[in-house]
């Protein structure tokens, strides 16, 4: 009789090698992710329903059905009598429906552009979070490596890796170097 292995490793095998944080992590993000949707407006829910069909293929063959149809009425192609031979009405509705369309899609896309500033905001304190804590291993390594008298404790870069970073001066100093570089093309 073979006695199943119930080890942690055999564990994350059988799930394919995902570590249980990472999947508790997946599953707090799809909660959030739904919670979300649950919390839209019937605004945002009609504008991502036009959006997402006018993005469609459907859309498309549609459009090049009735466009096509249009057109060739028309001019005459069908045999029928034209109700717009200048094809102006067709213009106009054309001009009408892009109007909106465009609209919705930029109701789309600010909501899309909100939902990235809140994920980037999520992944800046994360990694601020992250560059504290491996601070605090730099400091604590070094000082085991110390006691233990590790040659490598003496490297120069230790120190400068031993001190929290400061994201707001990064950011000046980001702003700094673009300054820089926008007053060297604008010397050119």
């Amino acid at each position: 009789m073979v006695v199943p292995d119930s080890s942690p490793n055999s564990e994350q095998a059988a799930r394919g090698g995902m570590a249980q944080v990472v999947e508790r992590n997946i599953q707090a993000l799809l909660q959030r992710q739904q919670a979300e949707e649950k919390q839209k407006t019937w605004q945002d829910r009609t504008a991502d329903a036009v959006t997402k069909f006018t993005g469609s293929m459907t859309f498309v063959l549609i459009h090049l059905v009735l466009f096509t149809g249009w057109i060739l009425w028309n001019v005459g192609w069908l045999g029928l009598k034209p109700f717009d031979p200048s094809l102006v009405i067709l213009a106009m509705e054309a001009s009408v429906e892009a109007i909106f369309l465009s609209t919705f899609v930029l109701i789309s896309q600010n909501r899309m552009a909100a939902l990235a500033d809140k994920r980037a905001d999520l992944n800046l304190q994360v990694s601020l979070l992250s560059e504290h804590e491996i601070t605090r291993l730099v400091i604590l390594v070094r000082e085991i490596a110390r006691k233990m008298d590790v040659q490598e404790a003496q490297d120069p870069e230790i120190p400068e890796l031993a001190q929290d970073v400061h994201p707001e001066r990064v950011l000046d100093t980001i702003e700094k170097f673009q300054q820089k570089a926008e007053q060297g093309q604008q010397g050119q």
